[in-house]
């Protein structure tokens, strides 16, 4: 990974949307961010670029409860997609549900990496980039 990364947030929440992409550039934690606002939308692009790998994310926030396509809907798809996908991408559930039925079936899921209650504040988000760094430098 190089860094800053490519950090996709996927949310139907536009006021959440706003204010982790605020926090983002404000740190400066990505090279890139995209913004998806259902599952489908950003299973597209995955499916659109999954040989390109410099222009698919390092890291996705995935929100739960969104129409069309939800995060396990997502996840459902996207763990198909893995073997082609080139590139090692951290995945973490992010959702406003501290029902302990969603936690555990997002931590049954072996591409999740952490299922992060919402809003995540800048230091937990700083904290998260900062992990992948290091992770990325072993």
């Amino acid at each position: 990974m190089r860094k800053p990364f490519i950090i996709c947030i996927i949310d139907d929440d536009e006021i959440y949307q706003y204010t982790i992409t605020k926090n983002i550039e404000t740190h400066k934690l990505s090279r890139k961010l995209l913004i998806f606002s259902d599952g489908e939308e950003a299973l597209d692009f995955m499916i659109d670029n999954v040989g390109n790998k410099k222009d698919l994310p390092d890291v996705i926030f995935l929100d739960i409860n969104m129409p069309i396509m939800d995060g396990f809907q997502f996840m459902e798809e996207y763990v198909k997609l893995v073997p082609k996908v080139g590139k090692k991408i951290t995945i973490y559930m992010v959702s406003s549900s501290v029902d302990p039925v969603d936690i555990e079936r997002a931590k049954k899921i072996s591409e999740v990496s952490d299922y992060i209650i919402k809003p995540i504040n800048s230091k937990e988000l700083k904290e998260i980039i900062s992990s992948l760094e290091e992770k990325d430098k072993i």
